[in-house]
């Protein structure tokens, strides 16, 4: 049996990238989790960040600061030159990195990470990389060096399995990313079984399947706060809501469809909440937003507790989405006792089991009969079914109890 991990290197990139790119995402969200779990435990912890030059390694105090800097929490300090040289088109991020300079404990220039981290961490420890950022065979290859064993969560493979909902070069991108997993990973976190058999079968393609933990995410119940919610926004009245953000695959076009067959019917429409940022999406659905159709309004940037609100009060939340890894916004909102209208997927049969009511995503007439029913019912309860809630320590118990076993 060997022995727990004595360090843990987390792979902090993609926080501090974040810096004024509005609300977490749900891969956010996971990050800081586990760094504030992380940061809970008495392990050795130090963070890696990649930037323009190189990496930053930081120790718990650097760590800390990072989960400070996340959107929400806390500010940055001031910029420096070389924050304003490698990061003019992002100067939050510049400032980020600048701040957390100041307190790194070294400063690596890409060729010789392996020879750092010998330095600096005990062998034997894990590197772990939760967001798909910085996941290069240079960052792995170096890890391995060094005696650290890289688990990698892998949240889908939607760019390869549905690249026609991804930006253009996204799924090389994506390709690239799983190959170093492919050959430099020690072990690939699964959120579930329908992620992991899609994973895994492209990485048999790469040539290597590596060692699997699957483990679910935990969710936090949200605490709805009305007070939070903008001033004169419309509830009264039945309504229903979508999140996450505006892309193509979670197929906002058949709503907009739905609302224009609700209001060709004559009667009073419900109102439809649309809560996300703009991700990429085609100028076509863009425009349909923007002419603010009757019935909807598109709302982004809510703090977590007036988004609660929204879903607590909700006849449903809709979720149309054509490829998922997960599905936290339903989760949620089962949470909250909040009826599910959601697509037939495996992974959302998987997570969710009978809560909802599952529907095609491209049979535009099945959402608009199921969602005049609801518009037209009580609401205010949940579809009947039962649902697991993982909880978080859960999620950090099975990763890390599984890691101690890894060769």
């Amino acid at each position: 049996m060997i022995a727990a991990p004595a360090a843990h290197l987390v792979d902090l990139t993609r926080l501090v990238s974040r810096q004024d790119k509005g609300a977490l995402t749900g891969i956010d969200r996971v990050e800081r989790a586990w760094l504030d779990h992380l940061l809970s435990r008495p392990d050795p912890l130090f963070g890696l960040v990649r930037t323009r030059l190189g990496y930053l390694l930081l120790d718990r105090r650097g760590a800390a600061l990072v989960s400070d800097l996340a959107p929400g929490r806390a500010g940055t300090g001031p910029d420096d030159l070389t924050g304003r040289l490698t990061r003019r088109g992002d100067p939050a991020r510049g400032r980020a990195e600048a701040t957390l300079r100041r307190v790194a404990r070294a400063r690596i220039a890409q060729p010789f990470l392996a020879r750092a981290l010998r330095r600096h961490l005990p062998d034997g420890g894990l590197y772990l990389n939760l967001g798909h950022t910085n996941l290069t065979a240079r960052t792995l290859r170096g890890v391995a060096r060094a005696g650290l064993r890289a688990v990698v969560m892998v949240h889908d493979t939607i760019p390869l399995d549905h690249p026609e909902f991804s930006r253009a070069g996204t799924a090389a991108a994506f390709a690239a990313k799983l190959r170093a997993v492919a050959d430099h990973a020690a072990c690939v976190i699964h959120l579930t079984q329908a992620t992991r058999r899609t994973t895994e079968a492209q990485l048999a393609r790469l040539g290597r399947v590596p060692p699997a933990i699957v483990a679910p995410l935990g969710i936090t119940p949200p605490h709805p706060d009305p007070a939070a919610l903008p001033a004169g926004l419309a509830t009264a009245g039945p309504y229903f809501v979508a999140l996450g953000t505006i892309e193509p695959r979670k197929n906002h076009a058949l709503l907009l469809d739905v609302w224009a067959g609700l209001a060709q019917g004559g009667g009073a429409i419900p109102h439809l909440f649309i809560l996300g940022n703009r991700g990429w999406a085609d100028p076509a659905l863009l425009a349909r937003l923007d002419a603010r159709p009757a019935g909807i309004t598109v709302l982004h940037g809510l703090p977590d507790g007036a988004v609660a609100a929204l879903l607590a009060g909700a006849r449903a939340l809709l979720f149309p989405t054509r490829a998922e890894g997960y599905g936290l916004p339903p989760l949620e909102a089962a949470a909250l006792g909040t009826p599910v209208v959601c697509s037939n997927l495996p992974v959302l049969r998987e997570v969710l089991s009978e809560y909802p009511v599952y529907l095609d995503p491209s049979d535009s007439y099945a959402w608009l009969e199921t969602i005049s029913g609801l518009a037209g019912g009580s609401g205010g309860t949940g579809s009947g079914g039962h649902v697991s809630f993982p909880s978080w320590d859960e999620h950090f118990n099975a990763v890390l109890s599984q890691s101690r076993y890894l060769p």
